[in-house]
């Protein structure tokens, strides 16, 4: 389903009837990245996937995509869908932009997950290799593309995983150049939520993977220590819902019980 947000196509898919939970797929990623899981959780749940702007069949919303903006195309979508609160699930940067919608639209949260994900704004180390990827990218997208997908999964996984590292590869690869640039700015420089999260009474969680190459797992746990957030720590790298698939849709099936 699509629909007009700024005179722009948003693509997302409904399943189920019940409390509603709506997912937010990662970088370069796209709805899709969620079918392992929503099958078993829309049986009890209204899921909502959304392709975020710039990603899968998502048009682009301007040249920088900022976490606010994808906020805003969450809340368009809940709207036409007339559904008043939801639980946010979010990976990587669906958790970014899972915490400005919890800063501009607190009062239509239920509670907040955040998987391989934080709270935190880019260190300036990480903000100069974002900077550096937005010139590889300019020159080279599909190589980039390539590199930055594998190096999501933890490396004792990669092998396990090939095919489906394949296949996120290439539907990566159908990423507009104007998409990828847009995420990297808006990423790059998106404030520090940390203390929203912190002063947040709502339901929240943290899963973070034992192996995340992208996420250090010490941080995460001093990230859960400081905003008082639950830290559910699992197997796996930064694709946990692929890495450790059952596990995941089990901890994510027991925190909406509680939202």
């Amino acid at each position: 389903m699509t629909l007009a947000h700024k005179q722009t196509n948003i693509n997302y898919r409904t399943q189920g009837e019940g409390k509603a939970l709506v997912f937010l797929h990662g970088f370069l990623e796209n709805l899709t990245m969620w079918d392992a899981l929503i099958p078993e959780l829309s049986v009890q749940y209204q899921c909502i996937a959304i392709d975020l702007p710039g990603h899968g069949e998502s048009g682009n919303l301007g040249y920088v995509h900022s976490m606010e903006i994808m906020a805003d195309v969450v809340k368009s979508v809940l709207d036409v869908l007339a559904v008043d609160q939801a639980v946010i699930v979010g990976h990587s940067m669906g958790g970014y932009a899972g915490l400005a919608f919890t800063q501009k639209y607190r009062n239509h949260l239920l509670g907040i997950l955040l998987l391989n994900s934080t709270s935190y704004a880019d260190s300036e180390e990480r903000k100069f290799t974002r900077t550096r990827a937005i010139e590889i990218v300019k020159k080279n997208p599909n190589a980039y593309t390539s590199m930055a997908i594998s190096n999501l999964f933890a490396p004792s996984n990669r092998d396990k995983h090939q095919k489906k590292i394949s296949l996120i590869k290439r539907q990566a690869t159908n990423t507009s150049l104007q998409g990828i640039l847009a995420a990297l700015e808006g990423m790059k420089d998106r404030p520090d939520l940390s203390l929203l999260l912190k002063r947040l009474t709502l339901p929240k969680c943290i899963i973070a993977g034992k192996e995340d190459p992208v996420l250090p797992y010490d941080q995460s746990r001093t990230e859960s220590n400081i905003t008082k957030t639950k830290l559910i720590t699992l197997d796996g790298g930064h694709m946990l819902h692929i890495e450790n698939q059952k596990e995941c849709a089990l901890e994510i099936s027991n925190f909406v019980r509680v939202c």
